[in-house]
């Protein structure tokens, strides 16, 4: 026994260090059945080996878009939450989830009708605590069944076979759909940008101008990955027309676009562009600092199809006398949503805060370095972003030593 001790110890002290490659796999499916009929889908979440999950405690909305719950294994609801605690062998957990989500009468943020659903895939899983045990590693995958005449369905994961796609987050443990998805009789283009395979899809008879959206996209794209080192495997655009809500809004490497939003609105903007470059950037702030994330959305959107040439010098300084009216009765940036005229004040500080990094480091450096830094933080504050700057700059900001940011 006591010859042995060493090499337990050191079995031991092996399987503590074995890379992730070695973890036990085990499979974590979904299976997404579309249900226009009842505007509902049926969602069934499968694990290989139930005993590798201790635990999954789901968020679940409070306006009961969830319902008709199944599992093996255990299942209890408390105040808002559903715990799911899966039985051995195969387990699996189902239930029932409304997709059309109305923002106000008649305006939708999702919907979805006999022809087609468009939603996103935060809202056919929710979110979750995931407690597993150690060593395991899940691989997740998604898979719909379709009704029938339906043809095809559009997410931004890879796909892997006929409605299949492989889910897989880096950054998180519990792999779920997210992101805009779209299913139905519908009509899509598609380019390679790059390292970016590019889909731009929406029901047919909705009036999308599929073209025009990646004519704009090839024609910027080359600024976009200048700009920003993170280059989406996969980038999608869905659209449709009303009673659909207004504008474009991302999710995760994709964007949703009302048929009727301009492609570059009237200001000089570009709301497609802008989103583009939410979903790549993923900025994220708190502590009051939603003019981060915001103002740079909309400083890109203008500034993209500045260097792409879109937008002549004449244009671009109107532009900038327009974001300087629009802001000027703004006394303070600092926010948890903020509105128009602090986006407005927020783009032109950040015009400035631009010309000042060049300034100072000679033309090395430029906004496009603290973007960056911003991308690589899960999250920051407006003191941590003023860090930021200032390291890049190599001193004080002059530009963010300002009254706006307390």
């Amino acid at each position: 026994m006591k010859v042995g001790t060493p090499l337990v110890a050191s079995l031991v002290l092996l399987a503590l260090s074995m890379p992730a490659w070695c973890a036990k796999k085990v499979d974590l499916d979904y299976h997404v059945k579309l249900l226009p009929q009842s505007d509902q889908a049926e969602v069934r979440v499968s694990l290989s080996q139930g005993s590798a999950v201790r635990s999954l405690d789901f968020d679940l909305d409070g306006e009961g878009a969830y319902s008709d719950f199944k599992a093996d294994g255990q299942w209890s609801v408390t105040g808002g939450r559903g715990v799911w605690q899966p039985g051995t062998g195969k387990a699996t957990l189902s239930y029932r989830v409304r997709l059309s989500l109305a923002r106000k009468p008649g305006i939708y943020d999702t919907r979805m009708t006999p022809g087609w659903a468009l939603f996103r895939g935060e809202d056919l899983v929710p979110s979750a605590r995931l407690d597993q045990q150690d060593g395991v590693e899940l691989v997740s995958r998604l898979a719909f069944e379709l009704p029938v005449g339906w043809k095809s369905v559009e997410t931004a994961w890879p796909r892997i076979g006929k409605n299949k796609f492989r889910i897989d987050n880096v950054s998180r443990l519990f792999d779920r759909p997210t992101g805009w998805m779209l299913a139905g009789n519908l009509g899509s283009r598609r380019v390679r940008l790059g390292e970016t395979e590019v889909t731009v899809a929406s029901p047919k008879g909705q009036a999308m101008r599929r073209m025009d959206v990646l004519t704009l996209l090839t024609f910027v794209w080359p600024q976009v990955e200048a700009a920003f080192p993170r280059h989406p495997v996969k980038l999608l655009v869905v659209g449709a027309s009303d009673p659909m809500r207004r504008g474009a809004f991302s999710a995760r490497d994709s964007i949703y676009l009302n048929s009727r939003t301009p492609l570059v609105s009237e200001n000089g903007s570009s709301p497609l562009i802008r989103e583009v470059v939410q979903a790549i950037g993923r900025f994220s702030d708190h502590d009051t600092s939603d003019w981060i994330s915001e103002g740079l959305g909309e400083y890109y959107a203008i500034e993209l199809l500045r260097r792409a040439g879109g937008i002549t010098d004449e244009r671009y300084q109107a532009i900038q006398a327009r974001l300087t009216q629009d802001g000027k009765a703004v006394t303070t940036l600092r926010g948890e949503h903020v509105g128009g005229a602090t986006v407005a004040r927020a783009v032109v500080v950040l015009q400035e805060l631009d010309r000042e990094i060049r300034v100072k480091t000679h033309n090395k450096r430029s906004l496009d370095d603290l973007a960056q830094a911003v991308m690589r933080a899960n999250s920051v504050t407006t003191a941590q972003f003023v860090q930021l700057a200032e390291s890049i700059i190599g001193e004080s900001s002059v530009v963010l030593d300002s009254k706006l940011l307390h």
